[in-house]
Formats: structure tokens, sequence, C-alpha cells
């Protein structure tokens, strides 16, 4: 009876607007845009980049450290599905591969600033390094779950980062356009790897479906999040900040105020939800509004 009901739910269309395989949310006439853009190739950024704050600078090089590795890690998952899928999703696939590919290379130039004051980096991308690791051997499937895991992860802070300015409050207009670029391109290819899981376990039954995502997303994401905390942590002891002080400023900054996670973390849960889709949440507001020449006189979806 629980898989049967479960079936109703994972498998329901958006009105039939939507596009791809039974269950997709994403909007028929939703594109990608491939925005190669480039940042910090000129002056070097201060140490405590972010407003000044060794926390938030040490929080954001964490996660920027974590990126260029885990992005290859999303294409090479992508890539194997290119010519195993319809013909539109491949289209958009391989879009999402190039933004990607983009955000890795951008995140590798930044992430050398940061090394260029002294910081550690590289022991981060060996973490994610020996974490990508476990990946090998797995299930196709089972890779493709992670990145669904992962890609939600980022579109829930990517939404959090353009439509809340206090996350990037006090940080240089060139790095702050940078996070908000990137933020633009995974909410605006949220949905590809959702809609290609649909696709390729097509032939599970939903309770299978349901179980193996919510599980892998559930073990996955506590893995990342408590890993940035780490060598956030980590971080910050190469600022002289350690310990309990340390712990307690971090979580502050998380939790408290500005208070992300908090306030990220109903939107995050989502994806543990029967019939989840990220495009039922339809945030493309927020991508017009980036591109547009006139930002300030674009309003966001009511």
């Amino acid at each position: 009876m629980q898989g049967d009901r479960l079936i109703g739910v994972e498998r329901e269309s958006a009105g039939g607007k939507a596009r791809g395989s039974s269950g997709s949310a994403t909007p028929a006439d939703h594109a990608l845009t491939i925005r190669d853009q480039k940042f910090c190739r000129g002056d070097r950024p201060a140490r405590w980049w972010h407003s000044g704050d060794p926390v938030a600078t040490a929080w954001y090089n964490s996660v920027s450290a974590s990126l260029p590795r885990g992005e290859k890690f999303f294409i090479q998952v992508m890539k194997y599905y290119d010519d195993k899928v319809p013909p539109r999703m491949a289209k958009e696939l391989r879009a999402f591969t190039r933004q990607e590919s983009n955000h890795a290379r951008e995140h590798v130039a930044f992430n050398n600033l940061a090394q260029s004051h002294g910081y550690d980096i590289e022991s981060i991308d060996k973490g994610i390094e020996e974490m990508l690791a476990l990946t090998q051997g797995r299930p196709v499937e089972f890779n493709l779950a992670i990145t669904i895991a992962l890609e939600h992860f980022a579109a829930s802070i990517s939404h959090c980062l353009l439509t809340d300015p206090r996350y990037l409050a006090g940080v240089d207009e060139e790095i702050a356009e940078m996070w908000r670029w990137h933020s633009i391109e995974e909410i605006e290819h949220k949905g590809i790897t959702y809609d290609v899981w649909l696709y390729a376990t097509r032939e599970w039954s939903a309770w299978k479906r349901y179980r193996v995502r919510a599980l892998l997303t559930l073990l996955i994401t506590r893995r990342y999040y408590n890993n940035r905390v780490r060598d956030a942590l980590g971080l910050l002891r190469q600022d002289g900040i350690a310990g309990a002080r340390a712990k307690w400023l971090l979580f502050k900054h998380l939790w408290i105020a500005p208070g992300m996670m908090r306030r990220m973390f109903l939107d995050w849960a989502k994806i543990l939800l029967p019939g989840f889709h990220p495009w039922k949440q339809d945030d493309r507001a927020l991508i017009r509004k980036f591109d547009s020449p006139y930002a300030d006189a674009v309003m966001p979806a009511e």
C-alpha cells in the first residue's frame, strides 16, 4: 500500500505543462544560458574579503575550495547519460556541463587567491578527492542521486544569496558578482539532474526511486555540510581563531545571524518529500533579474 501511494505522488506532473519524463515539473519553455564570465583576475582581494570578517570568509572559502572537484564529478556523472536521454534533455545536459565547467574554472582562480594569502586550500581539495573516491565502482544511479542531493543543496544556498542582500553585504563587488553569477546558474540548471534521474530510473518502482534518493540525500548532505564546517574551522585556526570560540562563531554565523542554514533548512528539506521536483519552486524571476540590464525594474515572482 505504501509503495502504491508513493507511485501516485512520485509520478505526478505539473498540469501537463512540464516536459521530459513522467514526474518532471521543469517549465516547458525553460532553457539554460551559458554565461562564460571571468572574475578576480586583477587586484588581489583582502585576506578577509567577506566584509572584513574572518568567520564569513572561512565559510565561503571552505565552500569554494570544495567546488572545482565537485563540479567535475557532476560533469562526469551527467556525461554518462548524454546519448541515453531524449534529444532535448541531452541538449540541456550539455549546457549544464558547460556551466559547471565554467564554475570549476572560476573557483580554481578564486581559490588561488585564497592560497596567495597563505591559506591551505590543497588539503580541502584532497578531502573532497577522498570523499568522491568512495563513489568509484558504485552504480551510476547511485552517483546521480548524490549529484541531485548536492545540486539541491547548492540551489537552496543560491536562492538565499540572490534574495537576501545580507549574505553578501560588505563583499568586494567583483567577488559578490562571482557568487551571484554562480548562484543564478545553479538555479537555472537545478532541474536537469532530477529530470535525468526520472528518465534513468523510469523502470524503477516509485518506492525504490524515493527510498534511494532520500537516503542518499541525508547521507551525502550531512557529510558534505560537516566537512565544510570542519574545513572552515581549519581555516579559522590559520587565522588564530580556534577551539570553542571558533565553533561558536561559526555556528552563530550559519544558524543565528545572518543564519543562512536556518533560513534555508525548510527549503532544503523539500527534497525529502515524495513528489519532490526542484522546479516546484519556480524562481525564474531571479534569473530574469540577473540577466536584465535594468535589474531593479524586474520584479520577483509572487
